[in-house]
């Protein structure tokens, strides 16, 4: 059943030449060299500090780390994190 939908969800996608990423709920990241990063489809902040922020992706935890972070801009489905970026690790 994983397997049809998956493939549904997929070809969906395409027809409406959306990234299937963001169809099927996951999180989707846009990184502007190291100093902007913008995030679709996060589940909340879990912890907030200038040199680590760990954001739920629901099946995801990414962390940020860097210098100087900041988030600039929050609402239920986006963010937007401004500093000196390091590093995006997923888990």
């Amino acid at each position: 059943m994983e397997e049809y939908r998956r493939g549904l969800l997929e070809r969906t996608a395409e027809a409406l030449d959306l990234p299937g990423d963001v169809l099927a709920g996951l999180p989707h990241i846009e990184l502007t060299g190291n100093r902007e990063l913008r995030m679709e489809n996060h589940k909340g902040i879990l912890a907030y500090g200038e040199e680590e922020i760990r954001i739920s992706g629901g099946k995801l935890e990414i962390t940020v780390r860097g210098r100087g972070l900041e988030l600039r801009a929050m609402n239920a489905g986006q963010l937007f994190i401004t500093g000196t970026i390091q590093g995006v690790e997923l888990c």
